[in-house]
């Protein structure tokens, strides 16, 4: 049988058809890159989470610290605490004589008396404290309190001043942090002087007790019915982040001065916006709480009311630190190494040079290892020379394999350059608390422009 010499017509594979559009097409080059930006996503995730977790190691840390040197400070007081008789009456029949036979049976109650006017100073001495990476803000505050408490009355009350105990009165104050007082404590009212003592509140199994301090027994002439009785108490304080005041004077004021720089005044209550002052060298406050300013009485029967929804202070704060910066920075991740393949893609498009997917990836893998280099370096220095480090040794890794692969100086001083502007704006923003989102809209919307620019001479119809 003869074979036939005729020439069979030569048919390209489907599969080699399939990678010619692979390798040719916009469109498939637009999809490659978009699922390699979803793949990155994935190392982006695990970088999150390793913030988080030093984030919370940090937080560990800071809490054995303010465990050691002092909680924060919490002062609810003094307060006049008065014992006054009450009497109930019992009746028993008597069996024998066919009569009811009365009893009358005393008791004691307390009635708490708050000042008639209190005015605080605060002294406060405030410093880093700092646990191998990590750090807290601590003082050492000096409080002299003073005022006035006028006349008891309790007619109001239904207490009768003959039913009043006058030698067994004494004063209460009441602190969230008794641990940190570094001074004997001594109420100096009229011209007498009284020590303190703990009280055991056994409400131990609340997280945010306040602890009692009693004063000795009040001589009775110092409490006096026909003129208002001054006191003065002075205490000392270690303690963290926060100093509050609940106001109970009829007329409370505060003055704080501090050489801490970045104050949060707090509470219910700011203070006056002509006295306050802050500068690079600590800040002085000034409030002023009358009492029709809160809601609640100055005489309290039975128990003490907990009136800490009321308190007002300062809190100092460590501004936005490494493991907050950093977070916000990974939060950027998708839009840098969005934007940096972006321009890889438009390189790629508008001058027919070839990327392989690999190299798209490589490229992504050093943008991720950008925070991993933060997160370490910042836990051993400040937050600024971190991200000059990672960022430089980053954009110069990408610059240079751009380099190799692009074949063009010119391609590759663009792409460092758009990486260094990039890296730029983020750290900008990340500094900024008032004005990020709006900075952030604005150069987003800036690099949308550019990039429309750059793209409308590509030819989308040849794919």
């Amino acid at each position: 049988m003869e074979q036939s010499n005729t020439p069979q017509p030569n048919r390209q594979p489907q599969t080699n058809k399939f990678f010619y559009w692979l390798k040719n097409s916009i469109t498939a080059r637009m999809l490659m890159v978009g699922f390699l930006i979803i793949v990155l996503l994935i190392p982006l995730s695990y970088i999150n989470s390793l913030i988080n977790e030093r984030a919370l190691r940090q937080a560990d840390v800071v809490k054995e610290i303010n465990e050691k040197w002092g909680n924060n400070v919490v002062v609810y007081g003094p307060i006049l605490k008065l014992p006054y008789k009450t009497y109930s009456e019992t009746k028993t029949y008597n069996e024998k004589t066919k009569t009811y036979f009365k009893e009358t049976e005393t008791h004691i109650n307390y009635a708490y008396i708050f000042p008639e006017s209190l005015h605080t100073d605060a002294n406060v001495d405030s410093k880093p404290l700092k646990r191998g990476n990590f750090e807290s803000a601590v003082f050492t505050t000096v409080m002299d309190f003073s005022g006035e408490f006028i006349p008891a009355n309790l007619d109001a009350k239904g207490i009768k001043t003959e039913d009043i105990i006058w030698d067994k009165a004494s004063i209460i104050i009441k602190t969230s942090n008794l641990k940190g007082i570094r001074s004997e404590m001594v109420l100096k009212m009229n011209a007498e002087e009284y020590s303190f003592q703990s009280n055991y509140n056994n409400n131990s199994n609340s997280h945010n007790r306040l602890d009692i301090l009693e004063s000795s027994f009040i001589k009775a002439e110092d409490l006096s019915d026909d003129h208002n009785d001054t006191f003065n108490i002075q205490i000392v304080f270690n303690g963290t982040e926060q100093i509050d005041l609940i106001p109970i004077g009829k007329t409370t004021t505060m003055k704080m001065i501090s050489n801490w720089a970045d104050p949060s005044f707090i509470g219910n209550y700011l203070p006056n916006d002509e006295t306050k002052e802050i500068s690079k060298d600590g800040f002085k406050a000034d409030w002023k709480v009358l009492h029709i300013n809160r809601a609640f009485s100055q005489q309290h029967l039975n128990n003490i009311p907990d009136l800490r929804e009321f308190a007002f202070g300062t809190k100092f704060m460590v501004m936005v630190d490494e493991y907050q910066k950093s977070e916000r920075s990974a939060k950027y991740g998708f839009l840098v190494i969005a934007l940096t393949f972006l321009i890889f893609f438009l390189i790629q498009t508008m001058s027919k040079i070839q990327i392989h997917p690999f190299q798209y990836l490589m490229i992504g893998l050093a943008l991720t290892m950008f925070y991993t280099l933060l997160v370490s370096i910042s836990e051993h220095s400040n937050f600024l020379n971190a991200y000059l480090v990672a960022g430089i040794a980053v954009v110069a890794l990408i610059t240079l394999y751009s380099r190799s692969i692009l074949k063009s100086n010119k391609f590759s001083v663009l792409i460092g350059t758009s990486l260094t502007a990039l890296y730029a704006f983020i750290y900008v923003i990340i500094q900024l608390e008032n004005y990020a989102l709006l900075v952030g809209s604005i150069g987003l919307f800036i690099i949308l422009a550019i990039v429309m620019f750059v793209s409308r001479k590509i030819d989308w119809s040849n794919d």
